[in-house]
């Protein structure tokens, strides 16, 4: 089956792919940092960090569309925890509504606190998703595990994404039967029959799991990330972390 994996093009040769994992990951942890502590109503700054992910989305040569197609996915979980900001912020009202005898006032410190929230996690985003997709995902797991991150958390990390792909794979294959049977294809919205594939994925996904962890405890797995990559952080890595440090603290002394 075809899957979209996140780090596809992780192998791809770019100034961004070349840096070491763990300066990598340190670097847009600061960065989110800076997105998230800044102040709601800077937009300049805003503004100056986009400019800075795009050079950097430019270097790392992943297509855009990847990009903006992987972070518009997230965007309605935003909108459905950010759409209730404007209505709970307390500050100037600049519309009122009446709903079945309920008010509900829409305040401006509400919107710029909500189009704050909308910036922020879509800059993050962006953040993820550029780590991610110029690292291999186990080189990834190995540098959270040289940064003393801890293994139950670096594991169900593993698990989760290595797997997932695994059921998708028995979903789609049970789809697939059911359609050779002669079944008729109502997408996934007959009740019934989505029930009962879901029963079945269950029980194969339970034994699928005791079967990894038999060969797992056969082959002496004790937790640790193996890579035949060595970590080695160079000049180039250090000049990275310090230039985006540097531009991050202009932005918070200048822009602010």
């Amino acid at each position: 089956m075809h899957h979209s994996y996140l780090d596809k093009y992780s192998y791809i040769k770019s100034p961004i792919h070349r840096l070491d994992a763990r300066v990598k990951t340190i670097t847009f942890l600061i960065f989110i940092l800076f997105i998230i502590f800044t102040a709601p109503d800077y937009y300049l700054s805003f503004l100056i960090y986009g400019l800075i992910l795009s050079i950097l989305i430019t270097l790392s040569k992943i297509p855009l569309r990847f990009v903006v197609t992987k972070t518009l996915v997230l965007v309605p979980f935003v909108l459905m925890i950010a759409v209730f900001i404007p209505f709970f912020k307390q500050g100037e009202i600049l519309a009122e509504f009446s709903f079945y005898g309920m008010k509900a006032e829409i305040t401006g410190a509400g919107l710029i606190m909500f189009w704050a929230v909308i910036i922020k996690a879509y800059l993050s985003m962006l953040c993820v998703i550029l780590l991610i997709s110029t690292t291999v995902f186990t080189s990834f797991l190995k540098a959270l595990e040289k940064l003393y991150m801890p293994k139950v958390f670096i594991m169900i990390m593993s698990f989760m994404y290595r797997y997932i792909f695994i059921i998708l794979d028995e979903l789609m294959k049970m789809n697939q039967a059911k359609l050779a049977r002669g079944a008729k294809n109502r997408g996934w919205f007959n009740v019934k029959v989505l029930s009962n594939m879901l029963g079945v994925l269950f029980v194969r996904a339970y034994e699928k799991g005791e079967n990894v962890y038999l060969a797992m405890n056969a082959r002496g797995f004790q937790g640790d990330i193996r890579t035949l990559e060595q970590f080695r952080i160079t000049k180039f890595d250090i000049m990275f972390l310090i230039i985006i440090i540097s531009c991050l603290s202009g932005i918070k002394i200048f822009a602010e």
